[in-house]
């Protein structure tokens, strides 16, 4: 369903944080919810699913387009719209390698989000063979992993579209990753890199927005304070609720531009962390004539900065997110 109740009044921006790679601002659970809050006040805003995604709680509000990471470059290749949407018609397909226990966890997990929000689930599907994941942070230290198996998800999401879902949720068997700071608000979250590798893979193939939250066997809550940055994986045995939530009203996808459709040429900005600049939607909103701001406050352990890319000054420097906003809300105010 279209969402006629999008504010297209309200100037546009992107407001992206890669994962896996330890960001200090939205490296753990939805901890840039609060800064993505802070810009929908003013801004309608594109996030990708890291931004806002905090296991059994979300940051997404109205103002925001949740958008998948495969899709946000072609986005901005201009190559793909967005269709603002409301409503839509969700699957969830789950990796047969969870246990029996673990799954109805997540069933039950499926049926509180609907009751509670009425998010229309249409069904789920269990893969017909193990999707087999793989997770590791590399020698640069960002995350990232394979999946054996991708076509076994293909398969089953593909049996969901053909029952009407418009988006789709995975769920994949994780091993137990091993003993880190994570919980203490310090390194990489080891299993985002190669979730966002599944969400990538899916979208493309399915051209559908895909999202992945894993699977546990060992569901026990920790009784230890963690970080506050990382608490919201700690307070729950699923992580499913966030997806669902967001799915909810995500935008669709088109090739065509049309004018209720959002297309490259409606964005005004691209807000980065200062040292992760070296992705393609980075290059692609410089020759499209997008400001591009570098924000110096979150830190990661890639140091790609404006001196290594930006040889013309055309990136923007800003201490902090919410000097960010302080500027963009000037700079709209002059336009009007």
């Amino acid at each position: 369903m279209l969402n006629c109740n999008f504010n297209r009044k309200k100037p546009l921006v992107a407001l992206v944080v890669p994962t896996g790679i330890g960001a200090s601002v939205g490296g753990y659970a939805g901890d840039a919810s609060g800064v993505a809050r802070n810009f929908s006040k003013d801004f309608n805003v594109i996030v990708n699913p890291n931004v806002v995604n905090a296991a059994c709680f979300s940051g997404i509000n109205e103002s925001m387009l949740y958008t998948e990471g495969w899709a946000l470059t072609q986005f901005f290749k201009g190559h793909l719209s967005l269709i603002p949407s409301m409503k839509n018609k969700i699957g969830v397909i789950f990796d047969s390698g969870i246990s029996q226990g673990i799954l109805n966890v997540h069933l039950n997990t499926v049926s509180a989000v609907k009751t509670v929000y009425g998010v229309d689930v249409i069904g789920y599907e269990i893969t017909s063979e193990p999707a087999k994941v793989e997770f590791f942070n590399t020698n640069s230290g960002i995350s990232s992993g394979s999946v054996l198996n991708y076509k076994t998800l293909v398969e089953a999401g593909e049996k969901l579209i053909a029952r009407g879902a418009e988006v789709l949720a995975v769920v994949c068997k994780f091993e137990e990753p091993p003993e880190d700071n994570y919980k203490d608000g310090e390194g990489v979250d080891i299993v985002g890199g190669v979730e966002a590798v599944i969400s990538h893979y899916l979208t493309r193939e399915l051209f559908v927005p895909v999202v992945h939250a894993p699977a546990f066997e060992n569901i026990n809550i920790t009784k230890e304070i963690v970080d506050a940055k990382a608490a919201a994986e700690y307070i729950t045995p699923t992580f499913l609720p966030c997806l669902l939530v967001a799915l909810d009203n995500a935008p669709l996808f088109s090739r065509e531009k049309r004018e209720q459709y959002i297309a490259r040429e409606d964005i005004s900005s691209l807000i980065m962390p200062y040292g992760a600049l070296g992705s393609s939607i980075v290059l692609d909103a410089i020759d499209a004539n997008i400001d591009v701001f570098a924000v110096k406050e979150n830190k990661s352990v890639l140091n790609i900065n404006k001196n290594v890319i930006d040889k013309n000054g055309i990136i923007k420097e800003v201490d902090t997110y919410e000097n960010c906003i302080k500027f963009l809300k000037e700079k709209f105010n002059e336009k009007k």
